[in-house]
């Protein structure tokens, strides 16, 4: 627990897609108190992944008046709730503020074939009518993804499959923007939130609206989505029901606050131009600011508007690191079925996965886990992509099995570090790392190893989102310069790339890379259904 003698605080709310963390910082940024809960993801046939906004509220609201009964902070001490959260979902509310079906996220590509036909003609460029495509680059920095993953392929696929929903929402809202609303009873989206349904002319970072003819190439109606605001502004005060639910008293201000991945780009500390910070959670991502706005479609990197006024940043998005750990965990070690339903899980079972994975070589004895275990977003945009070991013998171990996770996971971020590196023009000297990835010391090991970069530890990993979060209040509320976020945050541990294991992993990567090219086909084949 933090120093909480500093007289005003921010409570904030960081929902990911496994739960949310909920915790208490000063305004300048010092980690007092933390808690969370889990929430359910559901999977569905043909790519589908939703989760329920009441469970959401549910686990919020409990996560947080346990924290605030803690006594970490006094309640009269808050001077701003700020929200972050998973991004690049959709919500439907109908006028009286209710969702009308559950949140559809990040992960579901039903409207993978919508968004198809939205974006092609007769005439395609990687799937693309040029001359839409240019018009999207141009404005807006990115397009849709072929994928179906974003808002547009969202509300397509609710149009298609639910038009009585469609028919009768008010907005569709981003997971966070939607908190905003149940914390303020206000619909608005930041003019970062709102950058993946790409109908906003962002050319000049500090002036964003809606564009009527992106509007039309999207076909949505601006009606249904929600008027716009800075990530700085104050977009409300906390509801006198908002309060209650949370333990908190009525009337403070809420932050429009931003998406999970530039949360944690200000919680890394890795604030300034070219300065790159590494993220595994449940997803992962590899960015920095820039001074420019530049699109490489090939490789699905953009440079797109920061939560911090007037800036860009580096937006690229790994669909699976942390997730797969967590798989490994709930499907190979401690499934409850017929062979493991005895099995109870251990808390310290992330320790024991180190252990295990520590006492394997690197390399794996030659094992390679590929990590696409719901396809790819970047830097290839292809959601058919599955994951799997290969290379496995008899004489492979249980421990080579678990290494080989951490590794392709590595693999896949060498991959990115290298389109990352290209867009920006310069090698990154260190990365700061954070995320729930980050607490362990053998992954920042690996991760150095197989980057051959120095991995920066920064402390309280798991916090960087809400203490990102906290920290964009901090300059809302005008206590915090952009300077100030970056001398916020401290670097526990440097973990230094090993030169006597180059050799190795320059080898397994290369591997890695020549199976995503020999069995991306093959995986189109096997999931051309959305399997």
């Amino acid at each position: 627990m933090g120093n909480a003698g500093t007289s005003e605080h921010v409570l904030t709310i960081d929902l990911g897609t496994s739960g949310p963390k909920v915790a208490i910082f000063t305004v300048d940024g010092v980690f007092v108190d933390g808690d969370s809960e889990r929430t359910a993801l559901r999977l569905l046939p043909d790519g589908g992944a939703e989760q329920s906004p009441s469970d959401w509220w549910r686990a919020i609201t409990t996560a947080s008046r346990r924290l605030l009964e803690r006594g970490g902070a006094p309640v009269d001490s808050f001077a701003a709730v700020a929200v972050t959260a998973q991004w690049s979902g959709t919500v439907a509310i109908g006028r009286d503020g209710e969702p009308l079906h559950d949140a559809i996220i990040w992960m579901d590509s039903r409207g993978a074939r919508d968004v198809r036909r939205l974006v092609g003609g007769r005439v395609r460029v990687q799937g693309y009518d040029p001359l839409k495509l240019r018009r999207w680059i141009a404005l807006t920095g990115g397009v849709p993804a072929l994928s179906g993953k974003d808002p547009v392929g969202h509300i397509s696929w609710l149009r298609r499959e639910h038009p009585e929903v469609a028919r009768a929402t008010w907005k569709y809202l981003e997971p966070k923007d939607w908190l905003n609303h149940r914390l303020t009873g206000r619909a608005c989206a930041t003019h970062d939130s709102i950058v993946l349904h790409w109908v906003t002319d962002n050319r000049d970072a500090a002036h964003i609206d809606y564009d009527p003819g992106l509007l039309r190439l999207a076909g949505l109606d601006r009606a249904q989505l929600p008027d716009l605001a800075p990530a700085t502004a104050i977009v409300g005060e906390l509801t006198a029901p908002a309060a209650e639910a949370l333990g908190l008293r009525p009337g403070v201000p809420v932050v429009g606050g931003t998406p999970d991945v530039q949360s944690a780009a200000i919680g890394s500390g890795a604030v300034r131009d070219y300065e790159g910070h590494l993220y595994v959670g449940t997803s992962s991502w590899l960015t920095c600011h820039v001074p420019f706005k530049k699109t490489d479609l090939v490789r699905g990197i953009a440079s797109l508007p920061s939560p911090l006024p007037g800036r860009y940043y580096v937006a690229d998005e790994q669909e699976s690191a942390g997730a797969c750990i967590e798989w490994l965990r709930d499907n190979v070690f401690y499934a409850q079925d017929a062979i493991g339903r005895d099995t109870s899980m251990p808390d310290d079972v992330y320790r024991r996965i180190d252990d295990t994975a520590a006492t394997a070589p690197p390399g794996a004895g030659g094992v390679i886990f590929t990590p696409w275990l719901n396809g790819e977003r970047t830097p290839v945009d292809d959601h058919r992509l599955r994951g799997g070991w290969h290379n496995v013998s008899l004489a492979t171990t249980r421990a080579d099995l678990v290494r080989a996770v951490l590794e392709g996971v590595g693999y896949n971020t060498r991959w990115l570090l290298g389109a990352v590196e290209k867009f920006v023009d310069r090698r990154f000297p260190a990365l700061n790392f954070v995320g729930g990835g980050a607490q362990s010391d053998l992954w920042c090991q690996v991760l150095a190893d197989v980057l051959d970069r120095p991995i920066r530890q920064v402390a309280h990993p798991v916090h960087a989102n809400t203490r990102g979060a906290a920290l964009l209040a901090g300059v809302a509320l005008k206590r915090l310069t952009v300077d100030d976020v970056a001398r916020s945050v401290t670097v526990t541990k440097t973990f230094a790339p090993d030169p006597s294991v180059r050799a190795t992993y320059t080898e397994m990567y290369r591997a890695f890379r020549d199976l995503h090219k020999r069995t991306r086909t093959i995986y189109a084949r096997l999931n051309s259904h959305g399997r």
